[in-house]
């Protein structure tokens, strides 16, 4: 299943169980990033999940294979998210190069290892209804969001998905910032965003830091 454009993004994240298989785990990362995948991975904090798998690949079996992998090798994925690169509607008028590293990301960004994941969504509810207001107040809604975000440029770096109809959120954001007090204070300054403060709904966050397979074991 190739995407016609842009590359699909697959969230797993996962605990190991009593007989992971370390060796198994390192091969099937390997045998992926072959395929040509973008394999990333992090320690998670908290009782959620113990680590996180990120792919960016054009094919879907291609993460499929190495899911059934990771399961193989003694990995128990807890929660997953699935969705796929995409230029944003608002995003009309941008350079094509930026409009090309929204399709086709190269991560992590250099010396930015905090990692946050969180799905989102924009409210259909009678007194905030993202989907029945115009276009150009959305536009204008959505320009304020962006200059918020880069006050915070060299700092932390985004890689926003697009889920509707993938998964349970209509957007997956992914944030790699300098330490976690950025992510803290980026998050926390674009909620009061009016976009954010009155559209906005938000699932379940995950976070934590950059490592290699042998420290996350």
């Amino acid at each position: 299943m190739l995407m016609e454009d842009g590359l699909s993004v697959v969230h797993l994240f996962g605990k190991p169980k009593k007989n992971v298989d370390r060796k198994a785990v390192n091969a099937a990362v390997r045998k992926a990033e072959a395929a040509d995948c973008q394999v990333i991975t992090a320690s998670i904090l908290g009782h959620k999940a113990d680590f996180c798998f990120m792919t960016l690949c054009a094919d879907w079996r291609t993460q499929r294979t190495l899911q059934n992998s990771l399961r193989d090798a003694g990995v128990d994925i807890v929660d997953s998210y699935v969705s796929i690169t995409e230029v944003s509607e608002y995003a009309k008028g941008m350079p094509p190069e930026m409009l090309r590293g929204r399709l086709h990301p190269i991560i992590p960004p250099a010396e930015l290892n905090a990692f946050c994941f969180y799905p989102m969504s924009k409210k259909r509810e009678a007194h905030a209804n993202w989907y029945s207001t115009p276009y150009e107040r959305r536009q204008e809604m959505m320009m304020e969001h962006g200059t918020s975000g880069r006050a915070f440029a060299g700092q932390v770096a985004q890689v926003i998905s697009g889920s509707t109809g993938l998964d349970d959120f209509e957007w997956g954001v992914t944030l790699f910032a300098k330490s976690p007090d950025v992510i803290k204070e980026v998050v926390y300054t674009m909620r009061f965003d009016e976009g954010s403060a009155l559209y906005g709904e938000f699932g379940v966050f995950y976070v934590g830091y950059l490592d290699t397979i042998k420290n996350i074991l």
